[in-house]
């Protein structure tokens, strides 16, 4: 069944009319006609059951049938801040598969070491967009504008902190210290890793440095495997 997202979407509304975009690709390339069952999501975890009223090229009209509410909704909140790759296409591939494994929230953290400075979060939102409905995922994780990094260690956070990286300090594994169904926030650092001072400065403010293995990883890859382990170790 083919899927919609559609975030501005009114439960209380027995109708809805797709946007422009969305009633182009369902008329002219999925080439949906009048009666045609659809789903839709709205990014809050609300997911819609719903039939083709009126298709229309520009403003296909819905009828919604039943609505479920916190689709399946996780047991744990992970927010992974991570510093951009010099090549954006590490970052949209992490995006990608972060959002269809599971994950609540993504900041860029701009450090020292960082060799892209800034992002195109609305390019990014697309990526993760397309991942949650390929994925048929009801919840649309929020990226956020990136920040320095000194800057996002001083925001407030009411869970376990962790920052992984490269150094040979004392670290332990995320399955040590993760308390299941909690909310966690994992600071993932750039190319060339974190500096000591960053690394210290993280310490001081709370965090606890772990180990993803190993192996030397990716940036991406990293923010991954820490994605995965976070999920794993809560079903």
């Amino acid at each position: 069944m083919q899927l919609f997202y559609t975030p501005d979407i009114d439960p209380s509304n027995p109708l809805y009319i797709l946007t422009e975009e969305e009633s182009k690709h369902c008329t002219r390339v999925l080439r949906l006609e009048n009666g045609a069952e659809v789903q839709l999501i709205d990014g809050k975890g609300g997911l819609y059951n719903a039939t083709i009223k009126e298709a229309h090229p520009k403003k296909t009209t819905l009828q919604i049938n039943s609505v479920t509410t916190a689709f399946n909704k996780r047991n744990h909140y992970l927010h992974i801040a991570v510093a951009p790759t010099k090549n954006i296409e590490r970052m949209e591939w992490f995006l990608e598969k972060a959002t269809e494994i599971g994950i609540d929230e993504i900041t860029p953290i701009i450090c020292q070491r960082s060799e892209r400075k800034e992002v195109k979060v609305e390019r990014l939102n697309k990526i993760i967009t397309s991942a949650i409905k390929q994925s048929v995922k009801a919840y649309h994780p929020v990226l956020n504008e990136a920040v320095n990094y000194n800057q996002f260690l001083k925001r407030p956070f009411d869970g376990q902190k962790f920052i992984a990286h490269c150094e040979k300090n004392d670290k332990t594994n995320l399955s040590a210290e993760l308390v299941k169904h909690g909310k966690y926030m994992v600071l993932i650092g750039p190319e060339g890793d974190f500096t000591p001072h960053e690394i210290n400065d993280a310490l001081q403010n709370g965090y606890k440095a772990i180990t993803l293995g190993d192996s030397r990883l990716r940036t991406e890859t990293a923010a991954l495997e820490a994605c995965f382990e976070a999920n794993f170790l809560n079903r």
